[in-house]
């Protein structure tokens, strides 16, 4: 390299660094002058407001299918076989017999079993009676007594269709245990299957807010169920396609589903119409929030002045104190509820 270049070079390159840091420095200038003089930016989203619009999760939450209930058309032409089916038929259509304007009686509020255990009972995740007839007779806190099917098909009419009990010798009440019996066939004593009663359901870290569920519902269920959550009635004044969520022909504060935890699990795998627990179309976050709105509303109430003898039995979520702790009746209702469990580690979700 001749003695000159080099002092030519060392210019170049200084007027490259120059050019580098000019461009940066006017880089930085017109962001400055964009956030002073430009358009405002969006105020950050505050959190669950987008809620009610969100679409529904992706698939294949679960891997494997729920276990599938025996086939109907292996019901036996007998006896037997006609007491099954009347069972399932009570559980697929209970007004028509046992509604307000039944053939047989009139015992309950116009709603059908199969309102909320969906395919009379045979929905992966959604009130599944599979495991029903291997699972009782059991002792359940809520009594403090050893129950019977028998007595577990009376709350449901008691509770979830706010009417009136059926004698165990009952006709209707043989057919509906002989049908639940049929549909637990091959289950071993005091085994579940896959599917059986809800799914799980993790826990929010906040409580869950009846004003976004409020969103939710309009954005997701009220098609169905009504402005008003008063369901849709059949055409022939049977029972209804899409039940009463609330109001005088609804469930009562005594029925299982009036606990959000029960209510957000069963519509994060059934609901709205078409979902189920592998293609479930609620968020988590949208199925506790909209359980919380829908246990808000008005409906009838049920004296249960026998209900959890132990009151440290009460389910972390249970409405209605007392309590053997110190958190509040709405804590227990909307949550948080992880504080209430560490309380309390056998109550785990």
């Amino acid at each position: 390299m001749m003695p000159s270049e080099k002092p030519i070079r060392q210019l170049a390159l200084a007027a490259r660094l120059l050019m580098l840091l000019a461009a940066v420095v006017g880089l930085a200038a017109a962001v400055l002058l964009s956030q002073l003089y430009g358009p405002a930016s969006p105020a950050a989203p505050v959190a669950g407001a987008n809620e009610a619009t969100d679409g529904p999760p992706p698939p294949g939450s679960y891997h494997r299918p729920a276990t599938p209930a025996p086939d109907t058309a292996a019901i036996p032409r007998t006896a037997a076989g006609r007491q099954i089916r009347y069972g399932r038929e009570l559980v697929a259509r209970t007004a028509a017999y046992l509604g307000p304007r039944g053939t047989v009686a009139h015992l309950s509020n116009g709603m059908n079993c199969q309102n909320c255990h969906l395919q009379a009972g045979t929905q992966g995740f959604a009130n599944n009676y599979l495991a029903v007839a291997a699972t009782y007779p059991k002792l359940r806190a809520r009594s403090g007594t050893v129950e019977g099917i028998e007595k577990r098909v009376n709350d449901c009419l008691e509770r979830s269709l706010n009417g009136r009990a059926l004698p165990d010798s009952r006709r209707e009440m043989r057919a509906i245990v002989a049908y639940i019996n049929w549909l637990g066939q091959g289950i071993p004593k005091g085994k579940k299957v896959y599917g059986t009663g809800l799914t799980k359901l993790a826990y929010l870290p906040r409580a869950a807010d009846p004003a976004i569920g409020r969103a939710v519902f309009a954005s997701k269920c009220q098609s169905c169920h009504g402005p008003t959550g008063q369901g849709q009635p059949l055409a022939d004044g049977h029972g209804y396609q899409y039940p009463p969520l609330w109001g005088p022909r609804s469930y009562n504060d005594g029925a299982g589903l009036f606990r959000v935890s029960n209510l957000a699990k069963y519509v994060k795998a059934a609901m709205p119409f078409g979902a189920t627990f592998d293609q479930p179309q609620l968020t988590d976050a949208q199925a506790w929030d909209v359980a919380a709105f829908v246990n808000s509303q008005p409906r009838p109430h049920l004296r249960t002045p026998r209900d959890w003898p132990d009151i440290s039995q009460k389910p972390v979520d249970y409405p209605f104190g007392p309590y053997a702790d110190a958190f509040a009746e709405r804590q227990h209702k909307y949550g948080p509820w992880q504080p209430i469990e560490a309380a309390h580690p056998a109550k785990a979700n």
